[in-house]
């Protein structure tokens, strides 16, 4: 049965229970988006691991205030202090590795376009290694990254649907691997067939490697491009920062509760060693001889 202090450590940590579902739940989302649209796989396991690891403690921490085993609580308060120093260094790896790149603005475009050389850190060498790079590639093509990009609209004249024209295309909002992979870069002036089929034609803007690697072949595109790397790059960047903010709310309340986690329990020590709350049990070693 829960009283006095130990009540508030089976509150607290009832609470922590609570909190590590939302840590869970962003593990989970970057693990639907590694399987369907980031294709990084190895992401989302440090956040599922410390969601879990929240969870199985807090449960700890419970049943050491119901049953008031006094080592049970000291394990959980100091497996609490380590799962808060790997959240917060997460929070600060995450937002080191994600600190550069941007897309840019096209003239007359609405979507924008990336540019590998915008990142830089570990997370580009992670990206751009050929070995690794060889399975993001095959996981979006098998994932069909660039299906979506197909849009069709009534023809005025005949009343039936016809795929989108180049204008309309170009005032589309793309997510960053649509624009990354499954065109070719604006700069290398191709002509707009449909939206995954363009043809050569006219001077390159800027020399640019990509225009060589596009592809109409639907299975191919640009998933060899950089720009494609660069695209995964700020898709990825866009979904960190966001379980990135939940994680930082998610901090803060798990310092909250654990610092009242301690204050109960040395209030708890204080009761069970009949000390009176609030009152300073010093004696003096050498008491004086005057007496009044």
């Amino acid at each position: 049965m829960l009283r006095g202090s130990t009540g508030i450590i089976g509150v607290v940590n009832f609470i922590t229970f609570l909190v590590s579902i939302p840590i869970l739940g962003g593990g989970i989302w970057l693990s639907a988006r590694a399987n369907s649209t980031d294709c990084l796989r190895f992401l989302q396991w440090p956040i599922i691991i410390i969601g879990v690891t929240i969870m199985v403690i807090s449960l700890m921490g419970f049943a050491g205030a119901c049953y008031r085993i006094s080592w049970l609580l000291r394990l959980y308060l100091f497996a609490m202090f380590f799962v808060i120093a790997a959240l917060l260094g997460f929070i600060v790896f995450a937002f080191a590795v994600t600190d550069r790149g941007h897309g840019q603005v096209i003239m007359n475009r609405d979507f924008l376009e990336y540019q590998l050389s915008d990142y830089s850190g570990w997370l580009k060498d992670r990206v751009s290694d050929p070995g690794y790079w060889a399975n993001i590639r095959a996981c979006l093509r098998d994932a069909g990254a660039c299906k979506g990009m197909a849009h069709y609209v009534h023809d005025p004249t005949t009343g039936m649907l016809v795929l989108e024209s180049a204008d309309m295309f170009y005032q589309r909002h793309l997510s960053p691997i649509e624009s990354g992979c499954c065109k070719p870069p604006t700069s290398c002036g191709f002509t707009y067939v449909n939206e995954t089929v363009w043809t050569s034609g006219g001077a390159m803007a800027v020399p640019d490697l990509d225009c060589n690697r596009w592809s109409n072949d639907q299975r191919q595109l640009c998933y060899q491009c950089n720009s494609c790397k660069a695209g995964v790059l700020a898709s990825i960047r866009h979904s960190w920062r966001k379980v990135s903010v939940i994680n930082i709310v998610v901090l803060i309340i798990l310092v909250i509760v654990y610092i009242i986690g301690c204050a109960a329990f040395r209030n708890s020590k204080r009761i069970d060693n009949d000390e009176p709350f609030g009152v300073n049990m010093m004696t003096k070693a050498r008491p004086s001889r005057m007496q009044f």
